[in-house]
């Protein structure tokens, strides 16, 4: 996944947090700045979640990027755990 389809998730996490009443920042970028102290949480296509190097507590794993129910359902399990 490119910044361009990065973007695009980005857009997607904006709305589903919204939708589910949650504050949070959100910033999209390349694999190389997600490193376990940047961010509380990761979202990550399925294909570079496996080259990551952040812990899996900290990771959300999305199998299609542009597929929104998918990304509200794993949003929703992660946060319900936290």
């Amino acid at each position: 996944s490119g910044l361009g389809s990065s973007f695009m998730v980005e857009m997607n996490i904006k709305k589903v947090l919204k939708q589910l009443n949650i504050d949070a920042e959100v910033e999209h970028s390349d694999l190389s700045s997600a490193t376990p102290g940047a961010a509380d949480l990761f979202v990550m296509a399925k294909d570079i979640a496996a080259s990551a190097s952040v812990p899996e507590s900290q990771l959300v794993v999305i199998n299609n990027i542009i597929d929104i129910n998918e990304l509200e359902t794993q949003l929703r399990a992660w946060f319900a755990k936290q």
